[in-house]
């Protein structure tokens, strides 16, 4: 069971649309295998897009499934571990579970989800105190930091690949995700700040170029190490919100540049934590999806389910041109194909 997660500390990169549409895309062209979406983010807006996304009900649809008993959510999930934080307890994965295509028809049937939740940041401070509880014969971090892939284990054999949205940060219960996910896909824009936030993504998620020798032993690298736990590889950096008409603009091309660069000294350095051995091998253009990446996004619907010409949004008419619409889903299968194996 291969596992994904779209991450970066860095919000505004576009990360919970690419997620949303690889899935989907992957799940449409592969309609043998049983494909798991995890939503481990307060804002859940992955959720509320394979729900039905604004247009049709998604919110509300997600709030149904907060209202059930377990509440069926990674945050009613977290919820049930609270009280015995260090041990899996008896429990039933199936509740936790929704498949979207119940809800809207533009989605797969060969898609469930596993929904976010806003408790998520109410629970982060108390997880965080239970993870650095001192209790003798009990790694009472790693006990956590296992959440997920207890709920995993349950699941075992039951899902061919597994993707995960996670919350722009590093939270404890982004750490939890990250800790259960084997390939890391990175999405960037062509901005210094989105440069700087990859550069931070290296330290924080492997203990890379740290200001001081002083937070080695603190870092999350160092201790999933010390636990005998592997690391995410790095699987793909996707450039997103290109130009739609000329590629790389020219503005943009010394800051795109640089992240090459960076991404190359590092993987001269530091292979092991790369699933590709050469840039051209892990590096993705993604042209900006415009208006037609803003539809698709309200109606909760795959591009290759989109059509094209005059459609209506909350009540205002927009035009989707086919040659967008081919673009972006031209775009989202490159990245499906070129990425996603299993």
């Amino acid at each position: 069971m291969e596992r994904y997660a779209f991450w970066n500390n860095k919000g505004g990169t576009g990360k919970t649309s690419l997620a949303f549409q690889v899935i989907c895309d992957y799940a449409y062209r592969n309609p043998n295998q049983k494909v798991l979406a995890i939503d481990v983010c307060p804002q859940a807006n992955l959720s509320e897009l394979l729900l039905g996304g604004l247009h049709n009900g998604g919110s509300d649809n997600l709030l149904k499934r907060q209202g059930v008993i377990p509440r069926a959510t990674v945050g009613g999930y977290f919820q049930m571990r609270l009280p015995a934080p260090y041990s899996p307890p008896s429990f039933t994965s199936t509740d936790f579970i929704t498949t979207p295509h119940d809800f809207n028809s533009f989605i797969p049937v060969n898609i469930d989800l596993f929904c976010g939740d806003p408790l998520l940041e109410l629970q982060s401070n108390a997880i965080s105190t239970l993870a650095n509880n001192q209790i003798p014969g009990t790694n009472t971090w790693v006990a956590i930091i296992d959440w997920i892939n207890d709920f995993l284990s349950q699941v075992d054999g039951a899902y061919d690949v597994v993707f995960f949205d996670a919350n722009p940060s590093f939270s404890i219960y982004t750490q939890i995700a990250l800790a259960a996910t084997s390939r890391l896909i990175l999405p960037v824009m062509a901005d210094d700040s989105s440069r700087r936030a990859i550069q931070n993504a290296f330290s924080l998620v492997y203990g890379l170029k740290l200001p001081s020798e002083i937070y080695t032993k603190y870092a999350f690298a160092e201790k999933l190490k010390d636990a005998s736990r592997p690391l995410p590889k790095v699987h793909m950096v996707l450039k997103n919100r290109l130009t739609q008409y000329m590629g790389p603009a020219s503005a943009y091309a010394t800051v795109l540049s640089a992240i090459d660069k960076d991404v190359d000294v590092l993987l001269r350095s530091n292979p092991e934590i790369f699933s590709f051995n050469a840039i051209s091998n892990g590096i993705t253009d993604v042209r900006d999806f415009q208006t037609t990446g803003v539809v698709a996004n309200a109606r909760g619907c795959p591009f290759y389910m989109l059509r094209a010409g005059r459609l209506d949004i909350l009540g205002q008419r927009v035009q989707i041109k086919e040659e967008y619409r081919q673009n972006c889903e031209d775009n989202i299968k490159n990245v499906s194909v070129r990425s996603i194996t299993v």
